[in-house]
């Protein structure tokens, strides 16, 4: 008889504790796929990070807005589901480095299997933001002739101008006081939204659309 399958071990990151709470107990009646190994603030657990995950589960509040400092993902070596309030909250999570998006008022069992399919690689959306998933992949087609300077974000944009440098993802993170996995995420989201495969290529064509000046 084959061994029982050991459960996944999760993050959970959020800033409210009684959210926290909430999602502790939700997860904890959904049976033994899940673990939930380490639960605190974002700044608790990356400080620590004692302990390996297979996934982390997000929870980025009711507000989540450009106007906060450094919007990041957590940094927790395994791939990020954000919890989100809205299409927007979405937007910022997805650019961030989270691989899955759904609504706050998820119910559990799917809720479950999104953190199931996140931690095998999958990436995984909410019907209602599926627009957002449109989005990603039509600024990742190679060869895309449409994009312009508002294509990038802000952030993609320090980035770009980094790998002008010449810089790697190492430097572009300290450069912009981020975590290195943070940085290859943007640097992966330039090369996407350029339709490029090398960082060369990327700054060749940023170069010749006025993107950056070489």
């Amino acid at each position: 008889m084959d061994a029982p399958l050991a459960p996944l071990r999760l993050a959970l990151v959020a800033e409210d504790p009684l959210a926290r709470g909430a999602l502790s107990r939700v997860l904890g009646d959904q049976g033994s796929e899940l673990l939930t190994v380490a639960s605190g603030t974002q700044v608790e657990l990356e400080s620590t990070r004692g302990d390996a995950f297979d996934v982390v589960l997000w929870d980025t509040g009711l507000r989540l807005s450009e106007a906060e400092a450094r919007v990041e993902a957590p940094d927790l070596g395994a791939p990020v589901l954000a919890l989100v309030a809205d299409e927007a909250a979405g937007e910022l999570a997805l650019t961030a480095g989270a691989k899955g998006l759904l609504f706050r008022d998820v119910a559990p069992m799917p809720l479950t299997a999104a953190l199931l399919a996140v931690a095998r690689g999958l990436v995984v959306f909410d019907p209602g933001l599926s627009e957002l998933r449109a989005s990603t992949r039509s600024t990742a087609l190679p060869g895309s002739s449409t994009l312009g300077p508002d294509a990038l974000t802000p952030r993609e944009r320090e980035v770009l101008a980094l790998l002008a440098e010449g810089l790697s993802n190492k430097a572009i993170a300290d450069r912009l006081s981020i975590s290195e996995h943070t940085a290859k995420f943007h640097v992966n989201a330039v090369l996407g939204k350029l339709g490029v495969q090398r960082r060369t290529e990327a700054v060749v064509r940023a170069a010749r659309m006025g993107l950056v000046t070489l």
